[in-house]
């Protein structure tokens, strides 16, 4: 009987508490690119959203809606994550991306992998299945084969566009390349039913990039946070700055010791106290009351979010 009650108590909470989620596809510069897909990206971004908001509609966790979220785009050529990652100087893939659960503040990450479909779900196992946050290149491929999660060759994630975007890097010197803003990011957050949070980032990281180079997608409190008690986060931007600034982390903090409402931390952190860095640096957030915040001081950056009241919106500029 006990447990009866138990399960009927979880649904009643799943009904109860309100549910959120947003998304984003990538901060940077404008280019002829996006605008002759901007249909598209919409229409894609529309695509990721649902999936994960149709979990949480189902009682499904947060965790698991951005994990959806957040493949929808690896899948979708557009975005620079997995189908579609940016190619290295080397003119190779190599994915970055992490997932972080707010309920008991457990995460999972990988660095540097070639060879998983879909990297997020490959960052969610090493939260799941192993007792490490972190790991990277070849032995982030070897733990997602383990796994059985679903490998694919270097040519199904390289695209006529990062192919470009490639060509237009080896022309440039190094240090030219790497000044170039063509970001490309995408990650989610929500909130459940039950009223836990989690976020989810995930990139193919800038064309060009050296060889063995980290963003902020896979370091925890940088591109990726979520603390029930506060908010959860995904960053995007320039990795090197959300890194150094600790941006998701900071917005989490902000709410926390400043009592800020969500969107003014956002706006603080981005606007204010950064505000004098140069380089890009957006972000999309929800808190435990299922309010969504968002800020970018780049020229776009492309989001979607369906609030606590069903409604969908998705953006770019």
């Amino acid at each position: 009987m006990l447990w009866r009650f138990q399960k009927l108590k979880n649904r009643t909470l799943a009904m109860e508490n309100k549910i959120a989620i947003a998304i984003h596809g990538g901060a940077g510069e404008d280019s002829e690119f996006i605008r002759r897909n901007l249909g598209v990206y919409k229409a894609g971004l529309r695509e990721a959203v649902l999936a994960g908001y149709k979990i949480l509609q189902n009682r499904g966790t947060a965790l698991d809606a951005v994990t959806a979220a957040v493949v929808s785009m690896e899948d979708n050529y557009l975005f620079n994550a997995g189908k579609g990652s940016a190619l290295n100087i080397e003119g190779n893939v190599a994915m970055d991306a992490a997932v972080m659960d707010g309920k008991d503040i457990r995460a999972g990450a990988i660095a540097l992998l070639s060879h998983a479909k879909n990297p997020v779900e490959v960052a969610k196992a090493v939260m799941v299945q192993t007792n490490h946050v972190l790991l990277a290149g070849e032995a982030a491929d070897d733990f997602a084969e383990s796994m059985k999660l679903p490998q694919k060759e270097q040519s199904y994630f390289k695209t006529e566009h990062q192919q470009e975007e490639y060509e237009k890097a080896k022309a440039d010197s190094v240090s030219q390349a790497l000044k170039k803003k063509n970001r490309g990011t995408v990650g989610a957050v929500a909130l459940d039913g039950y009223g836990n949070l989690a976020a989810a980032t995930s990139t193919g990281g800038m064309p060009g990039k050296l060889a063995g180079r980290l963003g902020d997608s896979c370091i925890i409190g940088a591109g990726c946070y979520a603390n029930n008690h506060t908010c959860a986060v995904s960053g995007t931007g320039d990795g090197e700055l959300l890194i150094t600034h600790v941006i998701a982390h900071s917005i989490a903090m902000v709410v926390e010791l400043k009592g800020l409402s969500l969107q003014q931390a956002c706006d603080y952190v981005v606007h204010k106290k950064n505000a004098e860095i140069e380089g890009d640096i957006g972000v999309v957030s929800v808190d435990r009351n299922g309010n969504i915040g968002m800020a970018f001081n780049s020229e776009r950056m492309h989001r979607a979010w369906m609030d606590r009241n069903g409604n969908v919106q998705s953006e770019i500029y």
